[in-house]
């Protein structure tokens, strides 16, 4: 028990480095929370500080998540040395062990992004990190979440909308377009759609009042 809760943690202190708001300290003397939406994600450092240093945390953001996941790897090859399994005879944890604690592995690391330990709790809507852990669960699935963002994105004009209807779109390819059953999963997926809509809530209310900034990612601003 105490491998899993080592891990575990290991998975929370992962998501909660805070990268938008370490780098835009570190290299542009902004803490982004002061500015614009005031939120600690990568969304708001593109609004604040461009495209190169939104790029980047982005990229770091989703790599949280994806290697929160990627920590079960390592917990499966650590647990018979550590518990004096025979390894030779050692077949790994059951598949229905293997996806639990993955998506246990991913989840805490969102958590760790929307509640950091490093910046008082205070963080993003954890939007990317959920993407990374979603492309380790099922690169599919991330893939086709991501097209549905692109597409809204770019159609509205709202990173907001696309983000809330990617979010919503998980359930749905996971379960019903992949057939992916298991319990974990189903109950995981359900819960991004709620975690993106309460995320979001403020979003909301502004696109419903006419009042959300438009930003289209991939579309250069016409001068």
């Amino acid at each position: 028990m105490m491998l899993e809760i080592l891990f575990a943690l290991m998975a929370y202190l992962l998501g909660s480095i805070p990268n938008a708001i370490w780098i835009g300290r570190r290299f542009y003397g902004v803490d982004v929370r002061e500015h614009g939406s005031g939120n600690a994600g990568a969304t708001n450092v593109f609004r604040v500080l461009g495209k190169v240093p939104g790029s980047i945390v982005l990229i770091l953001d989703v790599l949280k998540g994806y290697m929160a996941v990627r920590l079960v790897d390592v917990m499966n090859w650590l647990w018979p040395r550590l518990k004096g399994v025979n390894v030779l005879g050692w077949e790994g944890l059951h598949d229905s062990d293997y996806v639990m604690f993955s998506v246990m592995f991913g989840a805490l690391s969102v958590v760790g992004h929307l509640l950091p330990v490093f910046s008082k709790f205070k963080g993003g809507k954890g939007v990317a990190t959920l993407f990374g852990m979603i492309i380790a669960l099922n690169p599919a699935v991330a893939g086709l979440a991501l097209l549905v963002f692109v597409v809204v994105n770019i159609l509205s004009g709202y990173v907001s909308l696309g983000s809330l209807m990617a979010g919503l779109s998980i359930p749905v390819l996971f379960i019903h377009v992949f057939g992916q059953y298991d319990l974990s999963i189903q109950v995981f997926s359900i819960a991004v759609a709620v975690l993106i809509v309460f995320t979001h809530r403020k979003n909301i209310k502004r696109l419903m009042s006419g009042e959300e900034t438009k930003s289209r990612i991939l579309v250069k601003k016409s001068k």
